[in-house]
């Protein structure tokens, strides 16, 4: 494209209008923002189309915080999380190629969502089933017609072109029962009163968590303490060190050397008893029980505190004073 920073913006009344009537069902996205070959969206940035991103990384499961339109720690560690599963260069920044997969990705578990409905609808069927079906297909290109909840000729193209593009094969093939959730379930959830507590970070565990996520990637090493390789305490070592707080080397020390805290909080530091009795291994929380580390097999990444090999080993949190 010759317009650099470009937005594209096209507004879907009628999907857009779903959305409202039916906030918690699921999320379609009502702005359709398609980002330019040559732009790249990034960490400070902020406006309409952060929020879309926000939208799509919450909706593929790498993003759990507020969606509030700015691209800041958080929204940078989810984007890198994104590109490090779906095997694309992890920069932390959204490019053309990211956005692309985003929006595939968001796809394919919207049509999962709803894999059921269309399975349950039948040719000449007039129901509300077959307005939601319409609705969806077309705000994502799939159908052009009157949305009538009529299953008709046009109804029946969309629906197999969808099934030709192998969208709905693959989101039952990728997607656990864990993270695909049907309609019927979340629309459950709308008669639930939920509160929602976000987590902010000072100044400081900002810094230090945005210079470990710079690092995701860099590969283990034993007794490494550059980003040459790092092994789990000269990791979090060094990524303090970058903001001038010493730290002990091993982890036995660190253990020793911080204050103890009762859940963590963004920032601290979680440890693990996994190859020997007492701690011997570490890694700095970041949130929605997310911590990252310098694991042996695949070097600087991040991990979940409730995977059942961390959480069997979990001995607790500590903060740097």
């Amino acid at each position: 494209m010759q317009v650099k920073n470009m937005h594209k913006v096209m507004k879907h009344s009628l999907a857009y209008s779903y959305v409202l009537a039916h906030p918690l069902a699921f999320y379609v996205d009502a702005d359709r923002i398609i980002i330019a070959e040559d732009e790249v969206i990034s960490y400070k940035e902020h406006g309409e189309i952060v929020s879309n991103i926000q939208h799509k990384l919450q909706k593929t499961g790498h993003y759990e915080d507020k969606i509030d339109g700015v691209y800041g720690l958080l929204t940078e560690h989810a984007v890198k999380g994104f590109q490090s599963s779906n095997n694309l260069e992890v920069t932390g920044a959204v490019d053309y190629e990211t956005m692309q997969r985003l929006i595939q990705e968001e796809k394919r578990i919207q049509f999962a969502q709803i894999a059921h409905i269309i399975d349950e609808i039948s040719f000449s069927e007039q129901s509300d089933k077959v307005k939601q079906v319409q609705e969806i297909l077309f705000y994502y290109g799939y159908y052009d017609g009157t949305i009538d909840g009529i299953y008709g000729p046009l109804t029946e193209n969309a629906i197999s072109k969808l099934y030709s593009d192998n969208i709905l094969q693959n989101s039952s093939e990728e997607l656990s029962e864990s993270t695909t959730t049907s309609v019927q379930e979340i629309e459950e959830e709308t008669n639930e009163t939920t509160d929602v507590v976000h987590v902010t970070a000072d100044s400081t565990s900002q810094s230090v968590i945005h210079t470990a996520t710079s690092l995701i990637g860099t590969p283990y090493s034993w007794g490494g303490t550059s980003p040459n390789g790092f092994d789990c305490s000269g990791f979090i070592q060094f990524v303090y060190d970058q903001h001038d707080i010493t730290i002990p080397r091993t982890v036995n020390e660190i253990w020793n050397f911080a204050t103890e805290v009762g859940e963590p909080s963004i920032g601290d530091l979680v440890f693990f008893e996994t190859y020997q009795a007492g701690p011997s291994h570490l890694g700095l929380y970041i949130g929605n029980n997310e911590f990252i580390h310098a694991g042996s097999s695949n070097g600087v990444q991040t991990s979940h505190l409730n995977e059942s090999y961390w959480q069997s080993r979990y001995l607790g949190a500590k903060r740097i004073k």
